[in-house]
């Protein structure tokens, strides 16, 4: 990473860029067999890089390293498991060596201790980095406590007295991932005329968006 490059190398390496990623994505589109292991794919790799985009919010040691040996560990393993046979030896309900349940936490383990190993083998964020994401993202919370008390000692004001929001915001996070999937369930289910079923989600999602407004409304007495 240059971060002295021209705005014309800049565009050059992006251009690049989408070019290996069009013949990367054809070449793996010929592997696949059906749309089902697109979609399986791209769930074992939500499964390992997710931890990763929560984390970042509340520990200071996350870089970009360990987001980039995250998706790269990630979604080769997805690969792997799903556009190879070895997917069908290791997870497989009659074959394999383990249940095909597994897969999902083995990708996420196997991805955690790489993303790890990456974070502490390279450098962290510069101070300068670190107190400019916290006092405009003020994300609070232990995991940034030292670079907040680092910063006391440098006579640094990064921590602006705002209560901690990240609880609320994944309390917040959770009642709209609810709130979609019930409405997106209960529509079928008052399709194909199943009554009870759509009656209960529909339940769900009113208490849920409910819920949500709620707790949208605390987030925003506390930060505001």
């Amino acid at each position: 990473i240059n971060p002295e490059a021209s705005e014309k190398r800049l565009v050059a390496v992006g251009r690049f860029s989408t070019v290996i990623l069009m013949v990367f994505s054809a070449a793996l589109a010929l592997l696949m067999q059906n749309a089902m292991q697109i979609f399986d794919m791209l769930l074992l790799f939500g499964a390992g890089t997710g931890l990763i985009f929560i984390l970042r919010w509340f520990w200071w040691r996350i870089n970009a390293w360990t987001e980039i040996s995250a998706m790269f560990a990630s979604g080769i393993l997805s690969i792997l498991l799903k556009a190879t046979p070895l997917g069908d030896f290791f997870f497989s309900t009659d074959t394999g060596i383990f249940p095909d349940w597994g897969e999902i936490p083995f990708v996420m383990i196997i991805t955690t201790i790489i993303w790890l190993t990456a974070t502490f083998a390279t450098q962290p964020e510069s101070k300068d980095v670190l107190r400019s994401f916290y006092k405009k993202i003020q994300p609070g919370g232990p995991g940034w406590s030292k670079v907040v008390d680092e910063a006391k000692i440098d006579n640094v004001e990064v921590d602006l007295g705002e209560k901690w929001s990240v609880p609320s915001g994944i309390l917040a996070m959770l009642l709209g991932v609810v709130l979609i999937y019930t409405i997106m369930f209960a529509t079928g289910h008052w399709i194909y005329g199943h009554t009870t079923s759509a009656l209960i989600l529909t339940g769900i999602a009113i208490v849920s968006g409910f819920s949500l407004i709620k707790a949208w409304g605390r987030m925003k007495d506390d930060i505001l």
